[in-house]
C-alpha cells in the first residue's frame, strides 16, 4: 500500500506579515505614547482619551498604508505581465532562450531543456507565467489582497493597542496604571515576539527578546523625555 506524502508547509505568509505589522506597531506606539504622557501628567483620562485617539489614527493610516502597499504589488504584477506578453510576440527567440538559460542554471542542458520550451510555446500563457515566476520571481497576487491586507493590519493595529491603556482605564493614578500597563505589554510583546519567531522559522525565544526590548526602548525614551520637558 502506498502511503500517501504529504508536506506541512505554512501557506498564510501574507496574513502573518500583516498581523506582524500591525501588532507590532499597535503594541508599541500607543505604549509609548502612554508612557511619555504618564511622565507628564498624574490622571489617566488625558492618556486614555489620547490613546484611543492615537488607536483610531494609526489603525486608520497603517490600514491605508498596506491597501495601498498591495495595490502597488498588484499593479506592478500586471505591468510586467504586459511587457512578457508584448515581448512574447515581439522577440520569441530572446525568451526562448532566456526559458533555456533558466533551466541552465539548474544544470539542465539545452538538449534536455529545448522540448520543454517547445511545449511551453504551444500555450503562450502558461509560458508567460513562468517567465514571470521563473525569471521575475513574480507569483500572481490575490485580487482581494489589498482589502484584506488593510483590514488585517487595521484589526491588528486596533486589538493590540488596547492593551498597554486597559490599565489606564482601570487605575486612576498615572504612574501606577503604568506599571501595571509595563508589565502587561511587556509580557505581551514577549509572547508576540515568540509566535512570530515560531511563525516564520526563526528562533522563538530570540525574537520573543528582541521585540520586547524594542517596546520596551521607544516606551522608555518616551517616558524620560517627557520627564525632561515637563521638569
Amino acid at each position: 500500500m502506498q502511503t500517501i506524502h504529504k508536506e506541512n508547509h505554512f501557506m498564510a505568509s501574507d496574513i502573518v506579515k500583516d498581523l506582524v505589522i500591525g501588532m507590532s506597531d499597535g503594541l508599541t506606539v500607543p505604549f509609548a505614547l502612554a508612557a511619555g504622557l504618564s511622565g507628564a501628567v498624574a490622571g489617566t483620562g488625558i492618556v486614555v482619551t489620547a490613546g484611543l485617539a492615537e488607536i483610531a489614527a494609526g489603525s486608520i493610516s497603517m490600514g491605508l498604508g498596506g491597501f495601498l502597499a498591495a495595490r502597488s504589488e498588484i499593479e506592478h504584477y500586471i505591468s510586467e505581465r504586459k511587457r512578457e506578453q508584448c515581448e512574447l510576440h515581439s522577440r520569441l527567440a530572446d525568451e526562448e532562450q532566456e526559458i533555456i538559460d533558466i533551466f541552465n542554471s539548474y544544470h539542465i542542458s539545452q538538449e534536455t531543456s529545448r522540448p520543454i520550451v517547445d511545449a511551453l510555446k504551444k500555450n503562450p500563457e502558461i509560458m508567460v507565467d513562468f517567465m514571470m515566476k521563473f525569471e521575475l520571481g513574480l507569483e500572481k497576487p490575490d485580487p482581494k489582497r489589498a482589502l484584506k491586507s488593510a483590514a488585517t493590519i487595521a484589526g491588528a493595529y486596533a486589538a493590540s493597542g488596547i492593551i498597554p491603556l486597559l490599565p489606564y482605564m482601570m487605575i486612576s493614578s498615572s504612574h501606577d496604571a503604568l506599571r501595571l500597563s509595563v508589565v502587561i505589554t511587556l509580557l505581551t510583546l514577549f509572547f508576540f515576539g515568540y509566535c512570530k519567531g515560531q511563525f516564520i522559522g526563526n528562533k522563538p525565544w530570540l525574537s520573543a527578546l528582541q521585540t520586547t526590548l524594542i517596546g520596551g526602548i521607544a516606551a522608555g525614551a518616551a517616558y524620560f523625555l517627557a520627564q525632561l520637558f515637563t521638569a
